[in-house]
């Protein structure tokens, strides 16, 4: 057996410094931090306009500290000083932190661990839905600001940006990320400004550093201020983006964004809209916009406009890309995908992704009418997903880092008390609109599990009846067959099985191949896997070879370039492989539900659905269609 391939390194090992660090700074302002960068359109003017806090000194102060002291915990401390530290090969986000558990964890804890990991993936598409409708809706209702009389014109004008966002998200982001960095270093530092104006003018408001003041928020209004926790947990919705895209710039770039410019200008730009109500209570309708004086809400509205559709993208790249995760590691079935750049694997463009999405912000906009509404409808998901995010960290420190009980609960268990305080906040949030997060993730949930289910029933069903490689090759003499030129490929999920699609082909075609390659393609637990640890080649009988390839979940499965990699380098006397002369024969599967039931009847109905419109293989693995010929089988599940 030989591993054969080449090298490509992973980008997130390398350690940039200097300019090349830098320049990844500015860029993560652009992916990571758009989504908390946006909060201050709309997060402190909703923990008073839900009624929870009154325009007094004490809501205002109490409410500038808590939102001080949770950028503090909760991202300082919680993400960039502690989950950050759990990369699965650099990479991040819950689906890569569920992955590098299911190296660790030992029996039923698994399951626990990864059923949630699951569920909080499925939660973030909920998230994905409403963050660019709520960010574009904040940003355009500034036109009220500027002049009342276009208030007709905010639906539109929010309806046709995020239309057009979707449009051109075929395109790809490689051409519009280059300006995305350098427009939020503007946006960050007009937090900055507007909020230093306003502080200069009432420093009073300077108070709500000491989160004493957020004690005595909460002995003022008791249930009211633990209520306010659900608005005010609007400002850090965008801490799991953090993690997410930990893989595209790496760890230090996002900690020197955050610590440089963008805690100091959120900071400043809160404590702004604090010292402002102080003086102006009647600003509480858009403290924001009102920190800018007149003269400069027209620049400003378009400035957050931009900023905002910069937020939305990231969100919606982070659908692709999750999307992708979620096919290599066979919880969704197969999607069309198109990659949108030659030299990064990670930008792709997931149609059936974008149109669902561009339906359902558009759909939210219309329905929900005033991102006051809509922030009732976001943050509920946002709070379960980074509480089962500190579940899955506590499991990391526990079985992969080796930390004693004291050491890991001591640490996450506080973490975690603050999570669940802020989702117990946000319950009250579930009839006016919290319950669409809830059910896009159940719904989406249901689909992960039943394709999950659906695939295991599957290849169970398969075994029962798939034939040794090695028996195959012993009843070859007895067979009547012949020898023809050329090569073919073989896929089949399992290795070491004869592939049904060969079995099937020798029986009508009573053909071989000079060259025949068994091929077998895996998705390992890791996000990318090194070419020279891709491939292996073992000889199973006369002229027949079993491959198999395993890619990571975040690489790109390209199997006739794989295959063109193992033609190159190979020493194997026999191996000929043409990458322009192979023909390849796929099995397509026609699933079939019997009374022997693998999960509830529903269930099995929508495995079915889902696998009838489930993405080619060919296409999913890059293979030429000219050159593919799918041969049926029926399974019984």
């Amino acid at each position: 057996m030989t591993d054969l391939g080449h090298s490509d390194g992973h980008h997130a090992t390398a350690k940039p410094r200097g300019r090349s660090l830098a320049l990844l700074a500015v860029g993560a302002l652009g992916i990571v931090y758009g989504d908390i960068g946006t909060s201050p359109l709309y997060a402190f003017r909703e923990s008073f306009e839900g009624h929870e806090l009154e325009v007094n000194p004490v809501g205002v102060v109490g409410a500038c500290s808590l939102v001080v002291w949770s950028l503090i915990v909760i991202i300082s401390i919680k993400y960039l000083a502690l989950v950050m530290r759990a990369d699965n090969k650099g990479e991040g986000g819950i689906l890569a932190l569920t992955a590098l558990l299911g190296r660790s964890v030992p029996g039923g804890a698994l399951f626990f661990l990864t059923t949630l990991g699951i569920f909080g993936t499925a939660l973030l598409y909920g998230d994905g839905m409403i963050t660019p409708a709520i960010s574009v809706l904040s940003a355009v209702e500034g036109l009220e600001v500027a002049a009342p009389s276009l208030h007709p014109w905010i639906i539109p004008l929010s309806v046709t940006i995020l239309a057009l966002l979707f449009l051109v998200q075929r395109r790809g982001t490689a051409g519009i990320g280059r300006v995305f960095g350098p427009i939020m270093v503007v946006w960050f530092a007009v937090l900055a400004l507007l909020g230093l104006r306003q502080i200069i003018a009432n420093p009073d408001i300077l108070r709500a550093l000491n989160p004493v003041y957020a004690i005595d928020m909460f002995r003022e209004y008791g249930f009211n201020g633990f209520l306010a926790l659900g608005s005010i947990f609007l400002v850090v919705t965008g801490g799991e983006a953090l993690y997410a895209d930990m893989g595209h710039f790496g760890r230090s770039p996002i900690r020197i964004s955050w610590f440089t410019l963008v805690f100091p200008a959120l900071v400043l730009n809160y404590l702004g809209q604090g010292a402002l109500l102080l003086e102006n209570p009647e600003a509480i309708e858009s403290p924001f916009f009102n920190l800018a004086p007149s003269w400069a809400t027209w620049p400003l509205v378009l400035l957050a406009t931009t900023a905002t559709v910069i937020a939305s993208q990231a969100l919606i790249s982070g659908a692709f890309s999750m999307t992708v995760q979620a096919m290599q590691l066979d919880y969704l079935p197969r999607v069309k995908i198109h990659h949108t750049s030659a030299g990064h694997r990670g930008q792709v463009y997931v149609p059936v992704v974008n149109w669902l999405l561009m339906a359902s912000c558009i759909g939210l906009v219309l329905g929900f009418r005033t991102s006051s509404n809509l922030a009732a409808a976001y943050g509920i998901a946002v709070t379960m997903t980074m509480a089962i995010t500190t579940l899955l960290f506590i499991g990391v420190a526990l079985h992969r880092w080796q930390w004693s009980k004291a050491r890991a609960f001591g640490i996450g268990l506080p973490l975690l008390v603050i999570d669940l305080g802020f989702f117990a906040a946000q319950i009250a949030k579930i009839p006016h609109g919290g319950w669409f997060a809830l059910v896009i993730g159940a719904m989406q949930f249901t689909l992960m599990t039943t394709w999950r289910t659906g695939r295991q029933a599957v290849s169970t069903a398969m075994r029962r009846g798939e034939t040794p490689v090695a028996t195959f090759v012993d009843t070859l003499p007895d067979l009547p067959w012949e020898r023809v030129p050329g090569a073919s490929v073989f896929l089949f999920k399992e290795p070491g099985a004869t592939p049904p699609a060969l079995l099937e082909n020798l029986r009508h075609n009573k053909v071989l191949h000079e060259t025949v390659i068994l091929l077998s393609v895996a998705t390992a637990d890791l996000p990318s896997v090194p070419e020279t640890r891709r491939s292996t080649v073992q000889k199973v009988g006369p002229g027949i070879w079993q491959v198999e390839l395993t890619f990571g979940f975040m690489d790109n499965p390209d199997v006739p370039a794989a295959l063109a990699a193992i033609a190159t380098a190979s020493t194997e006397p026999g191996l000929n492989l043409d990458p322009d002369d192979l023909t390849y024969f796929l099995g397509r599967e026609t699933i079939v539900t019997t009374p022997r039931r693998t999960m509830h009847p529903l269930r099995e109905h929508l495995f079915v659905m889902q696998n009838r419109t489930a993405a080619s293989a060919a296409r999913f693995f890059r293979l030429p269609a000219s050159r593919v010929f799918e041969v049926g089988t029926t399974v019984e599940i």
